[in-house]
Parts: C-alpha cells; sequence; structure tokens
C-alpha cells in the first residue's frame, strides 16, 4: 500500500469514495442533502494523503496543516479493518508539527476505539449540527 500526496485524478474516485463511507458509517444523520461534490468543500486548502494499492484508492485522511488537526479519514467500507486506516493516520502523525487534534461524532463508536487504540485521547467535548462530538488530541 502507497500513501501518497493527492493529485487532482484522485478527485472524482474520492468524491465517491466520501460519499459512500459517510453513508456507511453515519447512518443515524440524514443523508438526503449528501453529494459527491461535499468533498471538494470539505478538504478546500486542506493537505490530503491518499492511500492506494494496485492503483485502487483505499482511503484519505486530510489536515488543517496550520493548526494540525485532522479534519478527515475516511476508508472505504471494503477496505475497512485492513490498516488502511492505521497507515494514513501514521503518516499525519508523522507530518504534525505539534499537538494534533481531531474531532469524533460521539455516535461514531468505531471511529472513536479507533483513534483510542492509536494513542489519541479524549480533551473536551462539543456540540455540532451533526450532533456531539469528542475532541481529541495527539503528542506535542
Amino acid at each position: 500500500m502507497l500513501i501518497r500526496s493527492f493529485e487532482e485524478h484522485d478527485r472524482l474516485p474520492l468524491r465517491d469514495l466520501y460519499l459512500q463511507t459517510r453513508l456507511h458509517a453515519w447512518t443515524w444523520l440524514d443523508s438526503s442533502a449528501w453529494r459527491p461534490e461535499d468533498f471538494d468543500s470539505v478538504t478546500k486548502d486542506e493537505q490530503i494523503w491518499v492511500a492506494e494499492e494496485d492503483g485502487e484508492l483505499l482511503g484519505f485522511a486530510s489536515v488543517w496543516v496550520v493548526d494540525d488537526f485532522l479534519h478527515s479519514l475516511y476508508v472505504a467500507p471494503a477496505h475497512q479493518g485492513k490498516r488502511v486506516g492505521k497507515a494514513l493516520l501514521e503518516k499525519v502523525q508523522a507530518e504534525f508539527v505539534s499537538h494534533g487534534t481531531l474531532k469524533c461524532l460521539v455516535k461514531n463508536v468505531s471511529a472513536f476505539e479507533f483513534y483510542q487504540r492509536h494513542g489519541w485521547l479524549v480533551e473536551s467535548r462539543g456540540d455540532s449540527e451533526d450532533g456531539e462530538y469528542y475532541l481529541m488530541g495527539f503528542g506535542g
């Protein structure tokens, strides 16, 4: 598996991966307004890392570099549990300048457990339009 920087030709397949992964993972939310193009606004001006194997895109992570904020980490449902998320997370963590942070929805139990297994700690809780979240931190 290769972890590499986003290239423009990744956009269309990552749009689909983003939408399908959200539909698979966030079943408690109203998804009627979700579109593949949401990927563009969610990752705007962020560093995007792509997991690829044999030409297939397996997942991606996007980081707001200015704040070492992991904004998105998505692995295609068919590739979850195959160390793709771990590889992306390790790449992101290696790029942090100081203390990394992320928000994880409380109802996204599998993601929360994943981040905890990889050394992320809950720093606080908050509310968003998608529901209650944990603010988690790593390193620094």
